[in-house]
């Protein structure tokens, strides 16, 4: 994997954040990975990089979560999409939301794909290996 990849993981509970991280770890993920907790830092992160030297802005895969405070990941959704600068970035919603509405809202607003927490640790570490390899080695992405 390219180093010089990033993910950007937006999700406001720490306890997920560490999970997920963990689970990172497991698959031995070697980009990159930068974590915010709100709709407004992902858009901060997105304008401005993490301020403390991060010039690269564009993340090769942001992992949004849908229920945030601030602003919440359907509006963060909704923006990144909209943004030519930003809409070829991966977005995969990772939530605990099985709602068929935000299912339909998400893929509507451009989601490239949107997947249930898993319920064991490892099966989110499984579902993370596959992601990450998918979006990170399998796929061409745009050049950043």
């Amino acid at each position: 994997m390219n180093k010089r990849r990033t993910i950007l993981i937006a999700d406001d509970d720490e306890d997920d954040r560490f999970l997920v991280k963990s689970a990172l770890d497991d698959c031995q993920v070697s980009c990159a990975v930068k974590y915010v907790e709100n709709g407004v830092e992902v858009m901060s992160y997105l304008e401005k990089g993490d301020g403390h030297g991060d010039s690269q802005h564009k993340p090769s895969l942001i992992l949004l979560d849908l229920n945030m405070p601030k602003k919440d990941g359907r509006e963060a959704l909704k923006e990144i999409k909209n943004n030519p600068d930003l809409r070829s970035v991966p977005v995969i919603i990772l939530t605990t939301s099985k709602a068929i509405e935000d299912i339909n809202l998400c893929y509507g607003l451009g989601a490239n794909g949107y997947i249930v927490k898993p319920n064991s640790f490892s099966e989110l570490a499984n579902t993370l290996k596959i992601l990450t390899k998918f979006w990170l080695d399998v796929v061409t992405l745009p050049p950043m």
